[in-house]
């Protein structure tokens, strides 16, 4: 068995939400072609078609008539997208839009207070359950702030920037280090008064944006999880087109390449501010590596496929400064260590990431994925390179990021 192909892979989640959310403010008729397939992203325009903005789908993609938000009729429901409600909450804000958000159970237990509170401080007046969903805002005279977050959050960052744009004056957020970028990017597309230097943004009141036309970049995270397969099974090889190689992104390449891996880049371009290219990688044998705190927010969605690269690799591999794992859909750092114990690998927990002694061979087990996608995924490329049987609790969960990950494994395997 080997992995080889030539892979094109839907868009990007963390800019498919923020393409559809801008496009919905800007006047006239935006075209975004590549939207992420996951359910995330579907949340995303639910909740907005229920504010008032119309989708179609267009022979290339998805057209949207923005500049038109209302008060929705019914609550918006998020899903299990911790982006969605996050982002919505600010953007909504930010448009005088009254508006309950509600989410699936495990949404309804993630943390909110970290946009609640600088919300509050900007003047919403918003509500909710003990910090947690439902929420529910109501329209507000809201002025700019300058906040100084305690983590580096894209989605903090995201929900305080797209409040700041309908806020009187000028709102400042600054970040202990720098997160993924795409919303100030887009912002800037679309012709918001916005400007970025390093870990400090000001955006000022905007009201005149320029629809949008773009193509989505293939996703970095969910290719991860086809590069690490290929890299581990022997004699594979995996050409990757229009990957996101935006540096915001790119934290899981460069901690490869520091195991041992070569990433041939065949081509890379600009389009619409992000850096785009075509990448190659191949089967190589790996070394330990060190994630420390400053890696952690452009690699944060890679680290359960990392993970699984370190049982096979030689030394001791560690990851510190990772608490935010333990809030996303699942206790990942709990669901990782116990997953890959269970498999034989010899791990670590720590209260903010884990170390991996490898290499290891890893056995079968019984898999519990706590309903999270990325844990779903990351196991099903464990199971390729394990003897005996990998059984997973909840395949389908995969669904909410990439419905298409099984066929497109399948469609790679040799």
């Amino acid at each position: 068995m080997i992995i080889n192909g030539n892979l094109n892979l839907p868009g990007d989640k963390s800019i498919s939400h923020r393409a559809v959310m801008l496009a919905s403010l800007a006047k006239g008729k935006s075209e975004i072609r590549n939207l992420s397939s996951g359910k995330d992203v579907a949340s995303t325009v639910s909740c907005l078609a229920n504010c008032g903005i119309q989708f179609s789908n267009g022979p290339e993609g998805l057209f949207v008539n923005g500049g038109m938000l209302k008060d929705p009729n019914v609550s918006l429901d998020c899903g299990n997208s911790g982006t969605t409600m996050r982002l919505l909450i600010g953007l909504l804000s930010g448009q005088g839009i009254n508006a309950t958000l509600i989410g699936d159970e495990s949404l309804s237990n993630r943390p909110m207070k970290r946009v609640i509170n600088p919300l509050k401080k900007m003047g919403l007046n918003i509500s909710s359950n003990n910090y947690k969903s439902p929420i529910d805002i109501r329209k507000s005279k809201l002025k700019g702030i300058n906040y100084e977050s305690p983590i580096a959050s894209a989605q903090i960052k995201s929900c305080i920037l797209f409040a700041g744009i309908g806020a009187i004056g000028s709102t400042t957020f600054t970040e202990p280090d720098i997160s993924r970028n795409h919303s100030e990017i887009m912002l800037n597309n679309i012709g918001a008064k916005i400007n970025s230097d390093n870990m400090k943004t000001v955006i000022s009141f905007s009201n005149d944006f320029k629809p949008l036309n773009f193509t989505i970049p293939s996703d970095p995270s969910t290719a991860s999880f086809f590069i690490a397969a290929a890299i581990l099974i022997p004699d594979s090889a995996l050409i990757l087109n229009r990957i996101l190689l935006n540096k915001t992104r790119t934290g899981f390449i460069e901690a490869i390449k520091r195991m041992g891996c070569k990433i041939e880049y065949l081509d890379n371009w600009i389009e619409n501010g992000e850096k785009i290219g075509n990448i190659k990688v191949s089967h190589q044998k790996l070394m330990a590596t060190t994630i420390a705190r400053e890696d952690i927010p452009s690699i944060i969605d890679e680290l359960p496929i990392l993970a699984v690269m370190a049982t096979q690799a030689k030394g001791i591999t560690t990851v510190t400064g990772a608490k935010e794992l333990r809030v996303k859909e699942s206790d990942r750092i709990s669901t990782i260590c116990n997953n890959l114990a269970r498999m034989g690998a010899n791990i670590h927990e720590l209260p903010d990431g884990f170390t991996i002694e490898g290499p290891t061979k890893l056995h079968g087990a019984s898999i519990e994925t706590c309903d999270d996608h990325r844990i779903a995924m990351t196991f099903k490329i464990a199971s390729l390179i394990t003897s005996g049987n990998v059984q997973l609790d909840n395949n389908s969960c995969a669904a909410i990021s990439f419905p298409e990950f099984d066929s497109t494994l399948e469609s790679l395997l040799q």
